[in-house]
């Protein structure tokens, strides 16, 4: 399991979640400034080379990859702002609480629809 640490990006981590989640292949899981990400399968192992360079092709996808190091520490990546700097968007009210599912990290604003997924799980 890895673990991003996304204080200085912290009004982007919801859709740098997604993005980084869906090229990795792993199960996403939402934190209060940081989300991690385990694999589908407890014995493979995530790369994390994959997962520093998911992060710098978002952060330049919206111009800010050279305002960010993305820098490894054992199970923990962080992204820390060069020069002090911190990425300020206008956050919509929904935004704030996610729901993320358990076993394949699904990740919906609203708690019936994920109640509703969750059962597929135990059909």
């Amino acid at each position: 399991m890895l673990t991003i640490d996304c204080k200085d990006v912290v009004s982007i981590k919801n859709d740098l979640l997604v993005y980084v989640a869906d090229q990795v292949a792993a199960i996403p899981t939402l934190k209060h400034h940081q989300f991690t990400l385990s694999s589908f399968d407890d014995d493979e192992i995530i790369d994390v080379s994959i997962v520093i360079s998911a992060i710098k092709e978002f952060l330049d996808s919206i111009d800010e990859g050279r305002n960010f190091a993305v820098i490894s520490n054992n199970d923990t990546i962080n992204i820390t702002s060069i020069s002090g700097k911190v990425i300020e968007r206008p956050t919509v009210e929904s935004e704030h609480e996610m729901f993320s599912c358990t076993h394949c990290g699904f990740v919906t604003q609203y708690q019936v629809e994920l109640n509703a997924h969750m059962r597929i799980h135990y059909i």
